[in-house]
């Protein structure tokens, strides 16, 4: 079920990689496009018009009532409001620790200089609608932000048949420190966050997956708002040593794949027999899955396995391809981790299983895909902060340097830039 790539063709690995990279049509930029340019100019208006053309609902207002939303919550299965509580527990724990302090260097008597870290002032989540509900989303996008000290955090998601949201997303959001909601969804939603409309204040950044038509949109729009990323199908690689079990590296492998038939489940190997196993447990474990078709497609498109002589050597495999989701089935994967360049999260030994950190471990499951974990990374209190600097030299620190600043602007040619020294240096 794994195709195997011989690890002595480059080419075939090479070609693998670039199959991944999902592009986005020329066809859907277009019209996307039009959209946010109609919700730029016309505001709620066009938003309601996409609502009616996309979802099949007349929406007369966008935002949802701390009534509604008490109302939703009465609907949530106790169980599931425990887990969830738990888990923003975690979640808030590790998030935690990736607070930055701003800083003040005195360099030296009449110069100092320093950074400050400033929350963003607001940020918009995108949560999908449709079928699916992803409350789990809803905490790992927005509890980074309340940890950052991000003061509005708007959580954009469609509106269901009946015009209301999800009753688990209704529970995440308010647990997650959600402080507004709008039913709206696509590419309108997108432009509603990046411009602004009469009932919908614009935002500073826009996190959270969706379809290709959001992700569309999140590209047009970057650098009006900043955005996380552009989120590609879902992957996970496995490294497994010889101790490893089959089956609990095969249920690894699809709980990846029954996402989306773009999935990649890789599997990186030191023995033919673990591989050989884990492709009948594919077989026998992907039979019983509700999702079956997706997860079979997935493993026939990009499901891979490569043999190798050595640990080192998986990872070394693994750095070129740069994984969202890597597993250290090993003995001591403690031992291998700083060999580790590239990948979005790391999950060590037997037992951590993905879904772990999907939910409940604490880590971030906002991930780089397509291989850009070679450069960036997941999403956390980072994603919600800017930098700025400040500088103070006083005259007689200007008079001592003031030489160096005027020759390095006469030699870029900028001289006002020069003048703007001397005039401090020769007037007392």
């Amino acid at each position: 079920m794994l195709s195997p790539i011989c690890k002595e063709n480059q080419q075939e690995l090479s070609n693998y990689l670039l199959s991944r990279t999902q592009e986005i049509s020329s066809d859907i930029l277009v019209k996307v496009s039009n959209i946010l340019d109609e919700v730029r100019k016309n505001g709620d208006a066009a938003c309601r018009k996409y609502t009616k053309q996309f979802d099949g609902i007349d929406i007369d207002e966008f935002k949802v009532s701390q009534a509604e939303i008490e109302t939703a919550i009465q609907a949530c299965d106790p169980a599931f409001m425990d887990a969830m509580e738990k888990a923003k527990k975690n979640i808030t724990y590790f998030h935690q620790a990736q607070v930055q302090q701003s800083y003040l260097l005195q360099k030296e008597k009449g110069i100092y200089l320093g950074q400050r870290v400033l929350p963003l002032a607001s940020v918009g989540i995108y949560v999908p609608g449709g079928r699916a509900q992803y409350p789990s989303s809803v905490l790992m996008n927005a509890i980074p932000a309340h940890v950052a000290g991000v003061k509005r955090i708007v959580m954009v998601t469609p509106p269901n048949k009946e015009g209301k949201i999800h009753p688990n997303i209704a529970f995440a959001a308010k647990l997650a420190g959600v402080t507004d909601i709008y039913k709206i969804g696509g590419a309108q939603a997108i432009a509603a966050l990046a411009y602004g409309t009469e009932s919908i204040p614009a935002v500073d950044k826009i996190v959270g997956p969706g379809n290709i038509f959001v992700a569309a949109a999140k590209k047009l729009v970057y650098g009006k708002v900043d955005i996380d990323m552009i989120a590609g199908p879902s992957e996970i690689l496995v490294i497994a040593d010889d101790q490893a079990n089959p089956v609990y590296i095969a249920a690894d492998l699809l709980s990846q794949a029954e996402h989306d038939p773009m999935a990649s489940p890789i599997l990186l190997a030191t023995s033919q027999t673990i591989i050989d196993k884990t492709n009948a447990e594919l077989k026998r474990q992907s039979a019983l899955l509700p999702k079956r078709e997706i997860v079979e497609q997935s493993l026939k498109n990009y499901g891979k396995s490569i043999l190798c002589d050595s640990i080192e050597e998986c990872i070394a495999f693994s750095n070129a391809i740069a994984p969202e989701h890597l597993e250290l089935m090993i003995q001591d994967p403690m031992s291998v981790l700083s060999l580790v360049e590239n990948a979005g999260s790391v999950f060590m030994g037997y037992y951590t299983c993905e879904s772990i950190g999907d939910y409940f471990g604490g880590t971030n499951h906002v991930l780089p895909t397509s291989g850009t974990a070679r450069f960036s990374s997941a999403l956390g209190v980072d994603s919600f902060i800017k930098k700025s600097c400040f500088l103070h030299y006083t005259k007689e620190a200007l008079d001592s340097y003031g030489s160096y600043i005027i020759k390095m602007a006469q030699e870029e040619r900028l001289d006002a830039h020069a003048q703007a020294a001397k005039v401090r240096m020769e007037n007392d």
